[in-house]
């Protein structure tokens, strides 16, 4: 079998009539009896989008785009790992491997690939270029799902370098948000041959309590996020860090349940407005929601939590050049001088001006412009 093999997204029809036919068949509740999200995704939010996924939208358009990036499976320690693989037109790109996170997908990076693999199309120069490496985690979107535990962030971290060889890049950067951050910065700490400098738009720290007792403004918004996290938004991560496989049968099962499972997540983590759809379209949130849906990834995404929640308190520090992309509306916060405990040289730090969590998908051209500042350090 070669080690790596074309992929080609040809989705039966089949499948989008079972998912239409199970949308209709749902079995509602009452609506919550607050008039917010507080306590969850509200049943006409979810109602509307599930009317638009049955009735308006198109997976075809999601399929053919995708497809129109070279698309591959590579098998990794004994696992298939699909990736997209967009080598731009520039003699001076340097390879850049993106990892996104849950509840994203490689759709969070469907619109910066472009600027960032062929930049003078898009208003850059062609010292700006990246040859672009996007790979599904494993378990999630159309790469395989572990059979067996020990898929944590360390292992994925060396995949990646494996997969980055395997292309036969000889020095290369890493990019990542949510546990794309995580797999960064464990990768930053493992320092694989070839990686040259990593950049997440997720600031990691190990605080410790006597950082709690600083008064500065900075490090008092930090503890705020942290305790408005831990004490409203954290459930999710209570639930797949410990029984993953529970609410898996729900979110393999029901469309409904998966959606608004990830769509109030998409509510809290945006810069938005008051809805998601303030940051992003129901098309933009339905493709994401599909590469879940159509491989029946529920249970294997939220495994990761029960893998790998709390790695970062155990990864090594990382020595390689590193930057840091922050953004008003991310989950939690940290302090430059946080950060630095674990990132010993750090060489780019900058606070962007909108965005949230998920950055390259809410705002694309904030997310290139960072990612082409930071990297131009470390050509």
């Amino acid at each position: 079998m070669s080690l790596i093999r074309p992929f080609h997204l040809a989705v039966p029809e089949t499948q989008l009539e079972d998912l239409r036919r199970r949308i209709a068949a749902t079995r509602w509740p009452e609506r919550e009896t607050v008039e917010d999200w507080s306590q969850g995704t509200p049943l006409t939010a979810l109602q509307d989008l599930a009317a638009y996924w049955a009735g308006k939208y198109d997976w075809r358009q999601c399929e053919e785009r995708l497809n129109r990036f070279d698309q591959h499976l590579a098998e990794i320690d004994g696992l298939d790992i699909h990736f997209l693989h967009v080598r731009s037109p520039h003699a001076e790109a340097v390879p850049l491997i993106l990892t996104h996170g849950w509840p994203g997908s490689v759709i969070e990076f469907m619109d910066v690939i472009g600027p960032l693999t062929d930049p003078v199309a898009h208003g850059g120069r062609a010292d700006n270029a990246f040859h672009i490496v996007a790979p599904s985690l494993p378990g999630y979107g159309f790469s395989g799902k572990p059979s067996s535990a020990g898929w944590g962030v360390e292992r994925i971290g060396r995949a990646w370098a494996e997969l980055m060889r395997r292309l036969g890049y000889t020095r290369w950067f890493a990019q990542g948000g949510d546990w794309g951050a995580i797999i960064t910065t464990v990768m930053g700490g493992q320092a694989p041959e070839g990686l040259a400098g990593i950049h997440t738009n997720m600031p990691i720290a190990r605080p410790t309590p006597r950082d709690y007792e600083d008064p500065s403004p900075e490090v008092k918004a930090a503890r705020e996020a942290g305790r408005r996290y831990k004490t409203f938004d954290s459930g999710y991560s209570a639930i797949q860090s410990t029984r993953p496989q529970t609410i898996g049968y729900g979110l393999v099962d029901s469309p409904v349940a998966l959606a608004g499972w990830i769509y109030e997540k998409l509510w809290s983590w945006t810069d938005n407005g008051g809805s998601p759809l303030d940051a992003l379209s129901m098309d933009k949130i339905l493709d994401n929601v599909m590469l879940y849906w159509l491989p029946g990834t529920g249970a294997s995404a939220a495994r990761l939590y029960w893998e790998s929640f709390g790695a970062i308190a155990k990864s090594e520090p990382v020595r390689l050049p590193a930057g840091v992309s922050t953004f008003p509306k991310e989950i939690t916060k940290a302090p430059r001088q946080w950060a630095e405990r674990i990132l010993h040289d750090i060489v780019y730090w900058n606070d962007a001006p909108s965005g949230g969590h998920f950055a390259a998908w809410e705002q694309p051209d904030l997310f290139v412009a960072e990612v082409r500042a930071c990297f131009s350090l470390m050509r």
